[in-house]
């Protein structure tokens, strides 16, 4: 009996670009080698993600089995595994990843490798593991969600993706343009562990991948990878702390930045008097609705990672 294999891609991801063809044809006929039965879904204007997603779904719960439910492989950067793995939180189905974003943290973190036929290998042979998915409200963040200053660099950043192509720097070059050009401060309540502390700040990052959070050399990082929130608060706003601030992100050392602060906790809320906050999600903007609660749900989402990776996240 053939198993269930559906691919799931964002065409703004590159998935089907002309100069990879031979490689998804190579993948293909490794999938099929492992006896997969194939479908591959494009996210489009022309139906919601919701209603593809049914659609998937309704395709591997209906099998016949209690054990095995096939794969649903996320192709695309962050943003796509965000939404595909929203999905999958504490259902039997594993996610599959085909890297195709330009940091790629989920893949690194897991050992997946960033060669696409290497990933395709790791989807069809290689064996599940349960991950610590990390929850704002009734969204889930895999990597990343933040307020303030850094949904601003997502929107600049993407501003020169779109001129100049994919490139890591275009990180760094829209945190300079926001800093030269914008200048915002929320003042907040923030709940750690149900001890609050009044904050004004212009920025406040939440990390669940280890990875990310060790390249930023935090040692939250090992709470991230325990399943603990982690969290860096900045606390001054003025356009000179920001600049710095900066400058030690870019060499690696936001910890030794002044008015820099991490923390940790098992739960925290974020209020203020407005209704909404902008916050950036895996890379992707969003408004919710105050007050915000930040929490991790440990071995929520199972993912398929080579069979000598040992540890989760």
């Amino acid at each position: 009996m053939l198993k269930p294999l559906s691919i799931i891609y964002n065409g703004k991801s590159g998935f089907h670009a002309s100069d990879k063809e031979g490689v998804y044809e190579q993948i293909m006929t490794l999938f099929t080698r492992y006896d997969f039965e194939i479908q591959v879904f494009e996210l489009n204007e022309k139906i919601t993600f919701d209603e593809l997603m049914e659609q998937v779904l309704l395709r591997h719960l209906n099998l016949n089995t209690s054990e095995y439910k096939g794969v649903i492989v996320a192709a695309g950067g962050d943003g796509t595994l965000n939404a595909v793995a929203s999905r999958l939180v504490d259902t039997p189905i594993p996610m599959g990843i085909l890297p195709l974003g330009t940091f790629n943290y989920v893949a690194r973190v897991l050992n997946i490798p960033l060669d696409l036929l290497a990933a395709a290998e790791v989807i069809a042979d290689g064996t599940i593991r349960s991950v610590h998915v990390a929850t704002i409200n009734d969204r889930i963040y895999l990597n990343n969600a933040s307020l303030g200053l850094y949904p601003l660099f997502i929107q600049k950043r993407e501003y020169y993706n779109k001129r100049f192509g994919r490139f890591p720097l275009n990180a760094y070059t829209s945190g300079l343009d926001v800093l030269i050009r914008d200048h915002k401060e929320l003042k907040l309540s923030i709940s750690v562990d149900d001890h609050v502390y009044p904050v004004k700040t212009p920025l406040i990052f939440f990390g669940n991948n280890q990875l990310q959070l060790k390249e930023l050399n935090l040692h939250i990082a090992e709470c991230a990878a325990q399943g603990r929130v982690a969290g860096v608060v900045v606390a001054k706003s003025d356009k000179l702390s920001l600049f710095k601030m900066l400058f030690e992100l870019i060499k690696g050392r936001l910890e030794k930045a002044k008015d820099v602060y991490s923390f940790s906790a098992d739960q925290v809320v974020v209020d203020c008097k407005r209704k909404k906050l902008t916050v950036a999600i895996d890379g992707e903007i969003e408004e919710l609705q105050t007050p915000l609660t930040f929490a991790v749900k440990k071995n929520a989402l199972n993912i398929m990672v080579p069979a000598h990776v040992a540890a989760s996240i």
